[in-house]
């Protein structure tokens, strides 16, 4: 089915900021465009902001003075719903509770024709549940825009049981005519980006929980290390505390309570307390004039070790030694055969494997060893996180430090606690990507678009499980389970298929390209 002509009416109902923006973007692709919100008042401020927005765009060039004009007078306000009755598509964007979804669809179908379409832009509410109180379920489905709506790319379509066809392609069709890119999901908690995205949040608030680190350190490990474009903490403070809360409380609570999404007290705690984050002046930081930035920890400097020998038989080995011959470092290579990256000062180099140090080197019999965080690129890090075995005498942990300096690494001490920042955030993408594929709720490319153009991730998670290794993955999360002995560590069914197609020598990818049936 064709995309809605840009003659044909579209109503938003919600003056908030994703239904003001959600508006600016029909308007701006040439529909005609009412506004409506229970409050007038509201529906009446935010079209003059949109087109003060407009106007903006004219000013830098963005649009002409003509276009920006032409947009504008678009978009007018609602004063009741009988005033949408020749709407075409009717796009919800109110307050995020079931019951008043359901209302608002119900007064609809008595005001508007039977061809008009029906969209929510609920975040993780079930589609199938809002469909289900309507006299013709099959003209709603779900039509997700990320904030902001005029710049972002993405807007996830979900199905519901009851979603037709036809209403799906004419949604995915208008979407995309206004530009944006698609992605379809099945009606499943989280849908696709709010249920992968979880594990980027959980595992620092537990590590921060745990004493691990503070919230300065991890956001700066999960950007220099780990390329994400913000760290956890200063995108909980962007999006809001008691929002992120409460989408993470919704998918606890339509999974029915499984242990992979249960929020965390602190965030309780500071949603109580009203420390929301930037839109409150105080969250995980303080926001405000005079406010000095949070300072991430970092080794004092250390002198370069004499003696270096580099094992380049892996990509980190390889990363170190281009690093340090760029540097003008003088060193040895040799291959190792077991993983190990480097050796310095009696003490061996690996990446984690999310065991602690000190009981991979009672394991290795290698008393004196320190584990590297995995980063998204070796070679283009500007932090790195390691931690050192109980056995690892404080020279050669100093020259390890000296080591990484002298490559011109950042490194940050951590201490020797089950699983390092990055690897083990990255690998519970990977897991929660691996388990929304394998139960078919979307696409192996439609998981990965979501995840790059929804939250800004530098790559895919299951890209870059394939990058990392599928089995690398896997054994990461037994070794996490391992140690916290909590069963939110467990492998998806998929995860563990694709570690043993790799033992069998299977390209790991031709196997999950052909799951995802959304």
């Amino acid at each position: 089915m064709s995309a809605l002509p840009p003659s044909r009416l579209v109503a938003v109902i919600g003056a908030g900021v994703m239904g003001s923006g959600i508006a600016m973007v029909a308007a701006a692709a040439g529909h005609p465009v009412r506004l409506y919100d229970l409050q007038p008042e509201a529906a009446a401020n935010a079209v003059a902001g949109i087109r003060r927005q407009f106007a903006k765009l004219a000013a830098r060039g963005k649009l002409s003075e003509q276009q920006a004009e032409a947009a504008a007078n678009l978009v007018s306000p609602a004063d009741a719903l009988d005033a949408l009755c020749e709407a075409g598509l009717v796009i919800e964007a109110i307050v995020e509770r079931l019951d008043a979804k359901q209302a608002l669809f119900r007064q609809l179908e008595a005001v508007v024709a039977d061809d008009c379409l029906f969209a929510s832009n609920t975040s993780s509410i079930s589609i199938t549940a809002i469909a289900a109180a309507l006299q013709q379920p099959a003209r709603l489905a779900g039509m997700h825009f990320f904030n902001p709506a005029p710049q972002m790319a993405l807007v996830e379509i979900v199905s519901g049981l009851a979603s037709a066809p036809h209403t799906l392609q004419a949604l995915t069709a208008t979407a995309q005519a206004w530009g944006k890119t698609t992605v379809a999901a099945r009606s499943a908690p989280g849908f696709i980006v709010n249920r992968i995205a979880r594990p980027f949040y959980s595992e620092s608030l537990r590590l921060a929980q745990d004493g691990i680190a503070d919230h300065a350190t991890l956001d700066a490990l999960l950007r220099e290390a780990g390329g994400f474009r913000m760290g956890p903490f200063e995108l909980m403070d962007l999006i809001g505390l008691d929002i992120n809360f409460a989408v993470s409380q919704s998918v606890w609570q339509a999974t029915f309570h499984d242990p992979r999404y249960t929020p965390t007290l602190t965030q309780q705690e500071m949603v109580n307390a009203g420390w929301l984050g930037r839109k409150s002046g105080r969250g995980f930081y303080h926001y405000g004039d005079g406010v000095s930035p949070p300072v991430a920890q970092s080794e004092p400097p250390q002198p370069c070790p004499l003696h270096i020998t580099v094992f380049d038989d892996s990509v980190a080995g390889q990363a170190l030694a281009a690093r340090l011959a760029q540097a003008g470092v003088n060193f040895s290579r040799s291959h190792a055969g077991d993983g190990c990256i480097a050796s310095v000062a009696g003490a061996r180099l690996y990446p984690s494997d999310g065991h602690c140090a000190s009981r991979r080197a009672l394991e290795s019999g290698q008393p004196e060893l320190i584990l590297l965080d995995l980063a998204l690129d070796y070679a283009r890090a500007t932090r790195l996180a390691i931690q050192a075995s109980a056995g690892t005498s404080p020279a050669a942990r100093d020259a390890a430090i000296g080591l990484l300096q002298a490559a011109g690494l950042q490194v940050t001490l951590l201490p020797d606690a089950a699983g390092l920042p990055v690897l083990r955030t990255v690998a519970m993408l990977v897991n929660e990507a691996t388990d929304l594929l394998g139960q078919g709720h979307a696409s192996a490319h439609d998981i990965d678009t979501a995840m790059r153009l929804g939250v800004n991730y530098p790559c895919g998670p299951l890209a870059w499980g394939e990058q990392i290794g599928f089995s690398t993955v896997r054994t990461v999360i037994r070794h996490l389970a391992d140690s916290h002995g909590e069963d939110r560590y467990r492998v998806a069914p998929l995860l563990e298929r694709l570690h043993f197609a790799e033992l069998c020598g299977q390209p790991a990818a031709a196997l999950y390209h052909q799951r995802g049936t959304a």
